[in-house]
């Protein structure tokens, strides 16, 4: 149950939010990537002609962006684990819940003059909308700086100041770059997963100086941006650090980590022996999910990266 979940859920991340990395079929070291604007060619885009006034969003990310850079421009969002006590978005009506598509008929009654979409997963309702002539936009995030482009795009879209989220998204990040030890990010036990640096993990991993151990390797993983690992490798690694990642439904913390705890590699470890293993959500670090699911992420590698370096 657990491997059909996360393999599931970082599918739908993936196309939403990283879209897909294409990977070599060995795990060879590979030439460093640098980061780069992911938003899509605007040429397929149906973009408002005006300032939109009337949002549609169909990604808990891109909701979380609209509603702090204007919240009256937010009409209709998707339904999203993130949001279900959130009194901020109670009032607005949902398109979508749960793992459903969202309902046409809903959006245009709303009268949008813009959808958000998510590039590799809204791209039928999109299409179909953008044959009823309302304005849309995909968007894809699978790096900081990409956060960052796409904060500022939408901001011109809905004619917000993007300044004030920018400078919030600064103070996520260390003051003082020092280099981690040794860390390898485990999202999946069977098969293993780990995130590489075309991820948002391994993305987030460099921000903090982590030495990602699976950063330069590329596999035959199912999933763009993670490769699989066997036992073997990973004790070859042998990480000063793991951080073992919850699947946002499921398994408890406690739950996971102990069913890590029973495969035959696990103590032999040297952050097993050193007792640096670490739990952290799905949402912030393996998907963005929203600003605050981030900020969470960043504030926990802060601590528990720098727990470790003392150690």
């Amino acid at each position: 149950m657990y491997r059909r979940w996360i393999l599931f859920a970082l599918a739908i991340f993936l196309s939403i939010f990283l879209v897909a990395c294409t990977t070599a079929t060995t795990q060879q070291p590979q030439a460093k990537v640098t980061e780069t604007t992911e938003i899509p060619n605007t040429k397929s885009q149906q973009l408002p002609k005006e300032s939109a006034q009337r949002v549609v969003a169909l990604s808990s990310l891109t909701t979380d962006i609209i509603y702090q850079l204007d919240k009256t421009k937010l009409v209709g969002i998707t339904g999203s684990t993130l949001f279900k006590n959130d009194p901020r978005f109670k009032d607005i009506p949902h398109v979508s819940e749960g793992q459903n598509p969202p309902n046409l008929e809903k959006i245009v009654a709303l009268k949008p003059d813009l959808v958000i979409g998510a590039e590799g997963f809204s791209n039928q309702p999109i299409q179909r909308l953008q044959q009823l002539g309302i304005p849309t936009f995909l968007t894809q995030v699978k790096s900081w700086k990409s956060l960052e482009e796409l904060t500022k795009k939408l901001a011109k879209l809905i004619d917000a100041d993007p300044q004030p989220l920018l400078n919030r998204y600064k103070t996520f990040l260390p003051d003082k770059l020092t280099q981690s030890p040794s860390t390898l990010v485990l999202v999946s036990q069977q098969p293993i997963l780990a995130p590489n640096k075309n991820s948002w993990a391994g993305q987030l991993l460099a921000k903090f100086q982590a030495k990602n151990l699976a950063a330069e390797l590329q596999g035959q993983s199912q999933i763009g941006g993670y490769v699989t690992l066997s036992a073997e490798k990973v004790v070859q690694a042998n990480p000063e650090v793991i951080i073992v990642v919850n699947p946002p439904q499921g398994s408890s913390e406690t739950a996971v980590l102990e069913s890590f705890k029973k495969e035959a590699f696990w103590q032999k470890l040297q952050a097993t022996k050193n007792n640096r293993i670490y739990i952290f959500s799905y949402y912030g670090l393996v998907n963005p999910g929203s600003i605050d699911a981030i900020e969470k992420a960043c504030q926990q590698l802060k601590q528990d990266l720098l727990a470790a370096e003392k150690i």
